[in-house]
C-alpha cells in the first residue's frame, strides 16, 4: 500500500465519521440535571458516577442506533482489509514520530484527568458552565470506557503487535466521546477541531500497531454514542450487546421501547 493509498483510506474513514455524526438527530439537553439557570448547579462528585449509570440505562434513541449501525457496517467492511492496512500503515516508519502523541492524547489518564480537572476548577471558582462541561465529559468517558471494556472482554481479539483486547479501540472511543460532548456544548467551531484530534488518535492506534482499522472504526461509533448519551432525554433506548462470532468480534443492537 502506497502513501497515496493510505491517504485515500483515511479519507474514507473520515467520510464514515461524518456520516455517523450527520445521521444523529440533535440531542436534547438534560437541563433537569443542572437546575433552572443556564448552566445550573454543578453536580456533586458522587453524581458523576451515579449519573453515568443512569445514562447507561437509557442508551440513546434512533439517531444513535443509526450511528451504531453505520459504525458496525463500516467495521465489518474494514475487517477484510485489517491485516493489510495495519501492515502497510505501520510500515510507514517516517510517520511514527507524527502519530506517537496519539497514545497520550487518547489515553484515559489525560482524557478523564482533564475532564475531572475542568469539573473541579468550575466548582472551586463557582463557574457552573465550566463544571457542567467537565461533568459531561467525565460521564461520557466513563460510558465509553465501560462499553469498550465490555466488548474487549467478550471479543478478546489479538492486537496487531500480538497483545490482547484489540476490539474496539478504547482510545478512539474516549476521544470521540469527548469530541461529541464538545461539539454539542459549543457547536461546530469547537466540534470540527475536536473530531480532527479524535481522528488523529484513531489513526495513531493503527499506525502504532495497537489496533486494526475495524477496531478504531467501531470505537469511533461507540464514542459518538457515549457522548450523546449524557445529553439525550428519555425516549427509545438502544441496547448494545457484545458478541463473539466465528469471523471475529461483533456487537448486536436492539432498539427498546419507551419507559
Amino acid at each position: 500500500m502506497t502513501s497515496s493509498s493510505i491517504v485515500r483510506m483515511l479519507c474514507r474513514c473520515a467520510t464514515v465519521v461524518v456520516a455517523m455524526v450527520a445521521t444523529a438527530a440533535p440531542a436534547v439537553a438534560q437541563v433537569g440535571n443542572f437546575g433552572t439557570s443556564p448552566c445550573g448547579t454543578p453536580q456533586s462528585t458522587g453524581s458523576l458516577f451515579s449519573g453515568a449509570v443512569s445514562d447507561l440505562r437509557r442508551l440513546p434513541s434512533r439517531g444513535s442506533l443509526g450511528i451504531a449501525s453505520i459504525g458496525a457496517a463500516a467495521a465489518f467492511g474494514a475487517h477484510a482489509a485489517d491485516t493489510s492496512t495495519s501492515r502497510a500503515f505501520s510500515g510507514e516508519t517516517e510517520l511514527r514520530s507524527t502519530f506517537k502523541s496519539g497514545a497520550v492524547l487518547g489515553g484515559a489518564p489525560l482524557q478523564m484527568g482533564a475532564a475531572f480537572a475542568s469539573y473541579a476548577i468550575g466548582r472551586a471558582l463557582h463557574k457552573p458552565c465550566v463544571a457542567r462541561v467537565g461533568a459531561a465529559l467525565f460521564r461520557a468517558q466513563l460510558i465509553a470506557q465501560g462499553l469498550t471494556l465490555a466488548l474487549k472482554e467478550t471479543s478478546r481479539r489479538t492486537r496487531p503487535e500480538g497483545g490482547g483486547f484489540s476490539f474496539p479501540s478504547g482510545h478512539t472511543a474516549m476521544s470521540f466521546a469527548s469530541a461529541t460532548v464538545l461539539q454539542q456544548e459549543f457547536g461546530w467551531k469547537v466540534g470540527i477541531p475536536a473530531y480532527a484530534v479524535a481522528s488523529y488518535v484513531a489513526a495513531s492506534r493503527v499506525q502504532m500497531k495497537r489496533h486494526y482499522l475495524s477496531d478504531v472504526t467501531f470505537g469511533a461509533a461507540l464514542g459518538i454514542v457515549a457522548g450523546r448519551t449524557v445529553s439525550i432525554g428519555h425516549g427509545r433506548r438502544l441496547l448494545v450487546t457484545p458478541m463473539a462470532t466465528p469471523s471475529g468480534a461483533a456487537a448486536g443492537f436492539t432498539l427498546l421501547g419507551k419507559r
